[in-house]
């Protein structure tokens, strides 16, 4: 069975979040007012300390979602702007996946919007590293199943007969100069990232594992790269060697690519 994929629509996590912050401002009000007796009880100016402070925090994150609708939209914006957007994405997805439960909407098509939005903004800032500082990450159900030759500890052992996109892959890897690896999990991902300790990363993976992985090794940057599942999720996997490559080329523009 053939998985069905939602196109990605950055307008979809923008209004979840901006409904979000809209829905934080009012309950933050109300909460204000109910605490207002115990607050001045405390001290005449605590309620006017609190109350600005939340002002200040919704106002912030009002000043991120905007920095994200700029940087979409190709406007030049500031680059404090631009890092605390990138920063407020991250720290919104949480409430936009809550609202998308509320409102009924599948979590993946947030989860698509959100890697969209989040690659976007990850592109803007013109991210330059050397090629032996980028790491291929995949999960490892992108290895045919039927294949003898495990991969998960030592990527070497792939044979590159051109079954599956592993061999693809490292003809990248080798390529460019890159580093490659492939996890099993959350875990052995977050250990291959402390080991090679790269500067950029490309990451191929479903929706569910990208979200999760981009925030983990936040504020490194990340570009995700949906895999293909034409026989349902976490079973020979595939993924498109041309996203992959333009990634890389995008990480190493302006500087000097092995092979070129």
């Amino acid at each position: 069975m053939v998985e069905v994929m939602f196109k990605p629509k950055k307008r979809v996590f923008i209004a979840l979040a901006s409904l979000g912050i809209f829905f934080a401002g009012v309950f933050a009000y109300l909460l204000w007012r109910v605490s207002l007796p115990g607050l001045a009880g405390i001290n005449q100016y605590l309620p006017i300390v609190v109350g600005l402070l939340g002002v200040l925090v919704i106002i912030a994150f009002f000043v991120g979602v905007c920095g994200i609708v700029l940087a979409i939209l190709g406007v030049p914006v500031l680059t404090l702007l631009h890092g605390w957007a990138w920063n407020a994405i991250n720290l919104l997805f949480p409430l936009a996946v809550f609202l998308g439960r509320i409102f009924r909407m599948p979590r993946i098509k947030i989860e698509q919007s959100f890697i969209e939005v989040s690659n976007h903004l990850v592109r803007n800032q013109g991210i330059k590293v050397p090629a032996s500082k980028i790491l291929i990450l995949t999960p490892h159900c992108i290895q045919l199943d039927t294949c003898p030759h495990k991969i998960t500890r030592d990527i070497k052992n792939c044979r590159r007969c051109g079954r599956c996109s592993v061999g693809l892959l490292l003809d990248l890897a080798d390529k460019y100069g890159v580093n490659m690896a492939v996890a099993t999990g959350g875990t052995l991902a977050r250990q291959v990232v402390k080991t090679i300790r790269p500067k950029a990363i490309i990451a191929v993976a479903c929706e569910r594992d990208l979200t999760s992985g981009i925030q983990d090794v936040f504020p490194l940057p990340v570009i995700g790269v949906l895999n293909e599942r034409p026989y349902g999720p976490c079973f020979n996997t595939r993924v498109d060697i041309s996203k992959v490559e333009d990634t890389i080329k995008y990480f190493l523009k302006n500087e000097d690519k092995n092979g070129q």
